[in-house]
């Protein structure tokens, strides 16, 4: 069997990275909350 995990920096960062979080109402909630729980990286 393959591993079915395949890496790619530039698809992670395009789907779950900080410029598409910001887009949102509830992409900006989800970086708030992070920044008020400590976080220290907030998105990928």
């Amino acid at each position: 069997m393959s591993q079915t995990y395949q890496p790619k920096k530039r698809k992670r960062a395009r789907s779950h990275g900080f410029l598409v979080r910001k887009q949102t109402t509830s992409g900006q909630n989800i970086v708030r909350r992070r920044r008020q729980k400590g976080r220290k990286k907030l998105t990928v």
